[in-house]
C-alpha cells in the first residue's frame, strides 16, 4: 500500500514536472517562428539535389525589347486631366506626357545599365526559384577590422536599386565622410516575383517564405551572423528573419516598423494620447505626427490603400494592363513615389517627383519592372499576405527579441510611436525621429539612413547586445 501510494506520489510529481519544463521550454520554443521549407518551381519539385552554384548575373537588353518599349511609349493614350486636379486624382497626365518624353528622348537606358552593372550581381536556386541578389564587398578595410553582412531588402513599388545610392556609404563610409568603425558587406536581393528574381510559380508564397529564402541565401554565402535592414515589405520579411533565427541575426534595422496586432492600450493611446502623452509614453514628436488622428491615421489609411485593397484581392486583373503598357507602369509607380515621400506633395502639378529624385533614377526604377515584366508577381505578394486577414498569422502574434533600431521618418505615411513598436519588438536599442524623409528612404536620404544604421550597429557590437538576447 505505502509503495503504490509511492508510485502515485512519483506520478504526481513527474506530472508536475513535466508541466513545469513545459511552460518552462515551450515559451522559448514559442517565440521562434518555423523556417518555411517551400518549392516554388514549375510542375512537381523533382528528386534530384538542387544546383547550389553561385552564377555571376549582368543586366542586359535586346534591342527587339527597346524597339518593342519604344512603339509602345509612341502609341501612348493620354487622358486630359481635371483643371487644377494637381496629384489629388492619381498621376496628372501633364506631367507623365512630360515623364513619357524624356523617356523617348532623353533617358539613356543603355548608360543606367552600366549603373545597375556596377555592382556585382548574382543568381543562386533556392527552393526551386532563380534569387537574383547584388553583393557589394568593401574596397578597403581598416586594419583589423572584418566586414559585417548586412542585408537589405527592398519593397514595392521599389527593387534592389533603391540601395544603389547608400551602398557606398555602408562599404565604404572613410571615403564618404562617415565613421568607419564599422565597415559593411552588403547583400540587396530583390524578393522573388521583383526585378530579376524568378517569381514563385505556386499560391502562399508570403513574406515567411521570403524571409526563409534569404536566411537560406545568406547562409549559403557563408554568413553565419549578420545584420538585416529593411522598410515596406523589407520591415516584414526582415521582421520575419529575425523571428525564423533569432540567434543569426545580430541585430535589425527598420525604416519602418508597422504593428498589425492592436491591444486594448493602442486603442486607448488613439483615443487619450492627444491629452494625456506621458501616459501611453508618446513624445511630443509622437503627437504631432499622429493627431488628430482621424485625419493622419484612419482618412489617410482610407484614402491611400485603395491599391493595397485591389492587390491583396484581384492583383492579375489590373497587372495584366500595367504588364501590357509601360506609361500605365509609369503612372501607377510614380503616384506612389510622390505621396508616399510626402503626402503634401499631391498638391503640385508634377506631384513633386523630382524635388526628391531625379527622372533618371525613378525610370531606371521603373524599367527594371518593365523588363522583367514583374509587376503582376510584385503585386500578388500582397493577397499572398494578405488574404488571411490582417492579425492572424503566427508571425504577427509572435515578438521580436534581436536587437532592434528604428528610423523614423516624419513623411512616411503611417507613423508608429516607440511606445507601440516597443510591443513588438521588445529590444529596441535605438529610436529616432529623423529630421526629414518618407518612405523611399534609402534612396532619397542615403546619408541619413547610413548613418543611422552606422549607430544602431556601433551600440549593438559594443555592448555585444545579440549575445544577450
Amino acid at each position: 500500500c505505502s509503495s503504490l501510494a509511492g508510485i502515485m506520489l512519483l506520478e504526481v510529481f513527474l506530472a508536475l514536472g513535466t508541466v513545469i519544463v513545459y511552460f518552462l521550454f515551450s515559451k522559448k520554443k514559442e517565440e521562434t517562428l518555423p523556417f518555411k521549407e517551400g518549392w516554388w518551381g514549375r510542375g512537381q519539385k523533382p528528386d534530384t539535389e538542387e544546383d547550389r552554384t553561385i552564377r555571376p548575373f549582368k543586366v542586359e537588353t535586346t534591342e527587339e525589347e527597346l524597339s518593342d518599349l519604344f512603339r509602345r511609349l509612341d502609341q501612348a493614350r493620354f487622358t486630359e486631366p481635371l483643371e487644377n486636379s494637381c496629384f489629388h486624382y492619381g498621376t496628372n497626365s501633364v506631367y507623365l506626357r512630360k515623364v513619357v518624353s524624356y523617356w523617348k528622348n532623353q533617358f539613356n537606358w543603355k548608360k543606367q545599365v552600366e549603373v545597375l552593372n556596377k555592382y556585382p550581381q548574382f543568381k543562386t536556386k533556392i527552393q526551386g526559384i532563380d534569387i537574383h541578389f547584388v553583393h557589394v564587398k568593401p574596397p578597403r578595410l581598416p586594419e583589423g577590422q572584418s566586414a559585417k553582412p548586412l542585408l537589405m531588402v527592398h519593397g514595392w513599388p521599389g527593387s534592389f536599386y533603391e540601395f544603389y545610392k547608400i551602398i557606398p556609404l555602408l562599404t565604404d563610409p572613410a571615403s564618404h565622410g562617415l565613421s568607419d568603425e564599422h565597415v559593411f558587406e552588403v547583400i540587396c536581393p530583390s524578393i522573388p516575383g521583383y526585378g530579376f528574381s524568378e517569381a514563385p510559380h505556386k499560391k502562399d508564397f508570403n513574406s515567411v517564405s521570403a524571409a526563409s529564402i534569404f536566411y537560406e541565401l545568406m547562409l549559403r554565402l557563408g554568413f553565419n551572423e549578420f545584420y538585416a535592414q529593411g522598410g515596406d515589405w523589407g520591415w516584414l520579411i526582415c521582421t520575419n528573419l529575425a523571428q525564423i533565427a533569432p540567434n543569426h541575426v545580430k541585430g535589425l534595422h527598420l525604416n519602418l516598423a508597422s504593428v498589425t496586432n492592436m491591444g486594448v492600450t493602442h486603442l486607448l493611446s488613439i483615443l487619450l494620447g492627444r491629452y494625456l502623452p506621458g501616459l501611453f509614453g508618446f513624445q511630443a514628436e509622437d503627437v504631432r505626427r499622429m493627431f488628430p488622428f482621424l485625419k493622419k491615421g484612419l482618412y489617410r489609411i482610407l484614402l491611400e490603400s485603395g491599391y493595397a485593397h485591389i492587390q491583396a484581392t484581384k492583383p492579375d486583373t489590373v497587372g495584366c494592363g500595367l504588364n501590357d503598357s509601360p506609361v500605365g507602369l509609369a503612372a501607377y509607380i510614380l503616384e506612389k513615389f510622390s505621396s508616399w515621400t510626402d503626402m503634401e506633395f499631391q498638391n503640385l502639378e508634377d506631384g513633386g517627383l523630382e524635388r526628391k529624385f531625379n527622372l533618371d533614377d525613378l525610370l531606371t526604377n521603373i524599367m527594371i519592372y518593365w523588363v522583367s515584366g514583374c509587376m503582376v508577381s510584385s503585386m500578388r505578394f500582397y493577397k499572398e499576405n494578405m488574404q488571411k486577414g490582417i492579425g492572424t498569422q503566427k508571425h504577427e502574434k509572435l515578438t521580436v527579441q534581436v536587437p532592434t533600431g528604428i528610423a523614423s521618418f516624419p513623411n512616411e505615411i503611417m507613423h508608429t510611436p516607440q511606445a507601440w513598436a516597443q510591443k513588438k519588438y521588445t529590444n529596441i536599442v535605438s529610436f529616432h525621429f529623423m529630421p526629414r524623409g518618407g518612405h523611399f528612404a534609402a534612396l532619397e536620404e542615403p546619408e541619413l539612413l547610413a548613418k543611422d544604421i552606422l549607430q544602431f550597429v556601433g551600440k549593438v557590437e559594443k555592448e555585444q547586445l545579440w549575445k544577450k538576447k
